[in-house]
C-alpha cells in the first residue's frame, strides 16, 4: 500500500470517526476493530503533531484543529473521489454515497418516496437520509446537499431556491362553532392559537390576493417548534394555527380542518437546496438535484419558485 493511499485512508478513517461520533461505532462501520481505528486516529495526530479529538468514557468531541482539519479533510475526499469519477470508465452508472439532509415532515412525507425512487434507479449509489429541522453545519455534518425551509442564514453556501409553500389559517370546525364567524383578518383574534416557531409567535401577518397586508396579535396558548405537534394541537382544538398545505391537505378534504378566511395567506416560506460553493459537484449529486428541483413543486400547496 503506497503512502499515499495510507495518508487517505487516515482522513476516512477521522472523518468516518467524526460522522459516526465515536470510536466503537466508526470501527463497526468500517468493519474494523476498534484498537486498530484507535491508532489510526493515533498515527493521524502524530502526523499533524496535535490532539484532533478528546476523548472521555462517554463523550467524543473534536478538538480546534480538529474541526478545522474535518473541514479540509472532507474537502480533499471529495477531489479525490471526482478524480476517480473523472478517470474510471464507469458508463452511466452513478456510484458512492450521496448525503442528503432534510426537513422532518418534509423529509418524511414526501420527499422520502423521491429518494427512494432515486436509490431504487441507481442501485449502486449508497444514501444517507437524514431528517432535521435544526440548523446544520456543513462542515461537521459532511452532507451533499441541505434542503431547508425558510431562510439557510449561512451566507457562506450556495442556496437554490425550490419552491414556494402555500401556508393556510386553519381550526377544526368545532373551534369555530365557539365564535363569530370570521370575515376579516381582525375577526380572528377572537380565537385562542397555536403558533409554530420560529415562524410564528405573537404577532401573525397576513396577505390577501389584492396585496394588502395585515398584522393581528391574537391570544396564544400553545408555541411549539414541531409541525407534528402543532398539528396534533390544531385537531384537538386547542387552537388555530398556521399550516402548510401538503401537510394537511388530506384535513382539508376531510374537514376535519378548515380553511377558515379563504383567500387571506400567510406568506410564503422557500424550500431551499443549500450547496458547498467552490467545488466540483459529483454527478450523483447532480442527477439528485436534477430529481428534486422536479419533485418538490410537484408536492400539495408548493408552486414554482419566484424568478
Amino acid at each position: 500500500m503506497s503512502k499515499s493511499l495510507d495518508r487517505l485512508t487516515l482522513l476516512e478513517t477521522f472523518v468516518r470517526i467524526a460522522d459516526a461520533g465515536s470510536i466503537s461505532a466508526a470501527a463497526r462501520d468500517l468493519n474494523l476493530s476498534q484498537p486498530s481505528v484507535s491508532r489510526q486516529l493515533a498515527e493521524l495526530e502524530s502526523r499533524f503533531q496535535s490532539q484532533l479529538m478528546r476523548r472521555t468514557t462517554h463523550d467524543l468531541s473534536l478538538t480546534a484543529a480538529g474541526a478545522e482539519l474535518l473541514a479540509d479533510a472532507r474537502q480533499l475526499l471529495d477531489e479525490w473521489e471526482a478524480l476517480e469519477e473523472k478517470h474510471l470508465e464507469t458508463a452511466e452508472a452513478l456510484r458512492g454515497t450521496l448525503k442528503i439532509v432534510a426537513p422532518v415532515a418534509l423529509g418524511q412525507l414526501y420527499l422520502l418516496d423521491t429518494m427512494l425512487q432515486f436509490q431504487q434507479q441507481h442501485p449502486l449509489l449508497s444514501l444517507s437520509w437524514q431528517l432535521e429541522d435544526r440548523r446544520i453545519r456543513f462542515a461537521e455534518v459532511g452532507c451533499d446537499c441541505w434542503i431547508k425551509i425558510g431562510s439557510v442564514g449561512d451566507e457562506s453556501l450556495i442556496v437554490e431556491p425550490l419552491g414556494q409553500v402555500e401556508r393556510i389559517v386553519v381550526a377544526t370546525p368545532a373551534l369555530l362553532a365557539t365564535g363569530n364567524v370570521p370575515n376579516k383578518p381582525a375577526d380572528l383574534a377572537q380565537f385562542p392559537w397555536v403558533a409554530l416557531e420560529p415562524f410564528e409567535g405573537q404577532q401573525i401577518s397576513l396577505t390577501n390576493p389584492k396585496g394588502k397586508t395585515v398584522v393581528i396579535s391574537p391570544p396564544v396558548r400553545m408555541t411549539t417548534n414541531n409541525i407534528f405537534a402543532l398539528h396534533k394541537a390544531t385537531l384537538a382544538g386547542l387552537g388555530m394555527a398556521i399550516l402548510p398545505r401538503w401537510f394537511i391537505e388530506d384535513d382539508l378534504n376531510h374537514q376535519t380542518l378548515v380553511d377558515v378566511l379563504p383567500p387571506w395567506r400567510a406568506p410564503r416560506l422557500t424550500i431551499h437546496a443549500a450547496l458547498l460553493p467552490g467545488r466540483r459537484r459529483p454527478r450523483r449529486l447532480q442527477h439528485f438535484l436534477d430529481v428534486i428541483r422536479v419533485a418538490v413543486p410537484q408536492i400539495p400547496g408548493v408552486k414554482q419558485p419566484l424568478d
